[in-house]
């Protein structure tokens, strides 16, 4: 499964994208998370990107294109992937259609979680104020001020993907404003639809099926043999056991035919002469 999360800053990409990855063993391409890494490593990359992402402005091009195709050979992408915060621009994705057919690689389905612009600044207030609460550093490009600023770049710039990939029947549109629970089960729903986990569940439900049947067969095997167990055995099959039944006695070939022994009608002749 090849997937695209798209949405404002704040949507909830990155959270959906967790529970995918739990949910069918993929991993999350989150561009963000891998720039900030290399902010925090000050590798040239990051001491690039630290600058830019402080003002709230879009990493150039050919920063992030390089990030992604270097991701995308690791053995970990080979079972699918969810790129979060990419593409942001329409070069961008023209730019990725051509790596993915460059690598051979089919992307699934764009899933756009659609937001209010004020309920996502509410939220963010009330997130930075609860991390500062708790003590925990708030990040750069975490504040309402640089949430605006993004917001402003998203319409500008990232809104276009919508009917970029529209247009190539690519696009999945999930209400964001949900609860997180809801949203989760209305992505996994859609995407069972379109067959994007179809394979994993047919799969999934053959098996279950097979148990089932395999049950069925042992059970009536078992009900057979004990009702065979318990049925009395017919007296014309103990031979076929190896029992053996007692002989019967031979009739006198004379009674068979006349219906009497030969000695009673010797007598009977007998006593007919004598009174004669």
């Amino acid at each position: 499964m090849r997937l695209i999360l798209l949405g404002p800053p704040g949507a909830g990409k990155g959270t959906q994208a967790q529970r995918l990855v739990h949910r069918h063993g993929i991993v999350q391409l989150s561009t963000g998370e891998m720039l900030r890494a290399a902010v925090a490593a000050q590798t040239p990359v990051g001491l690039k990107a630290k600058d830019i992402m402080a003002s709230g402005a879009l990493v150039p091009d050919e920063i992030v294109v390089g990030i992604i195709s270097d991701r995308l050979d690791q053995p970990d992408a080979k079972k699918g992937f969810i790129l979060d915060g990419f593409p942001r621009t329409v070069p961008q994705a023209q730019a990725l259609d051509d790596l993915l057919k460059k690598k051979h690689i089919r992307l699934d389905a764009v899933v756009e979680l659609r937001v209010n612009e004020s309920a996502l600044l509410a939220r963010v207030e009330t997130r930075v104020a609860e991390m500062r609460t708790r003590g925990e550093e708030v990040r750069i490009d975490d504040t309402p001020e640089v949430l605006s600023k993004r917001l402003a770049n998203y319409r500008a710039q990232t809104e276009p993907l919508i009917h970029y990939y529209s247009e190539r029947r690519k696009l999945l549109t999930v209400d964001g404003m949900m609860t997180i629970e809801h949203v989760t089960r209305e992505i996994n729903r859609i995407l069972a639809a379109i067959g994007a986990v179809e394979a994993k569940s047919v799969k999934k439900a053959a098996g279950k099926a097979a148990l089932r049947s395999t049950g069925r067969v042992a059970e009536k095997t078992t009900k057979t043999a004990k009702k065979a167990a318990k049925a009395p055995r017919k007296p014309g099959k103990l031979a076929s056991k190896g029992v053996k039944k007692p002989a019967s006695k031979a009739r006198p070939a004379s009674k068979v035919k006349a219906g009497k022994s030969p000695k009673k009608s010797v007598k009977k002749v007998t006593k007919r002469r004598a009174k004669a």
